[in-house]
């Protein structure tokens, strides 16, 4: 599961082959004790939860970055090394 980036306390995963349990483009969160998986194309929280603050930076740092995630998720889902992407300053 490799760490594509980090800002704020949050690390931002994606795990190889990880197309069948949502079946759509999505992301992993870690933020303390926190986790939850949010879909690239609309930043819409599919499972887990995140402190509001913390998910409102997510879903920006998705828009900012949503092409770039859509080439390292169809890396990861080839299971292919992804690249890292700049965190949100």
């Amino acid at each position: 599961m490799p760490t594509i980036s980090m800002f704020y306390g949050i690390l931002i995963l994606m795990y190889f082959y990880d197309n069948k349990q949502h079946n759509r483009p999505h992301l992993h969160a870690e933020y303390v004790e926190f986790e939850a998986s949010i879909a690239i194309d609309d930043g819409e929280v599919l499972s887990g939860s995140l402190p509001p603050a913390k998910m409102k930076l997510v879903q920006a740092w998705i828009e900012i970055h949503r092409e770039s995630l859509m080439t390292d998720w169809k890396l990861a889902v080839a299971g292919e090394p992804v690249f890292k992407i700049d965190p949100l300053k």
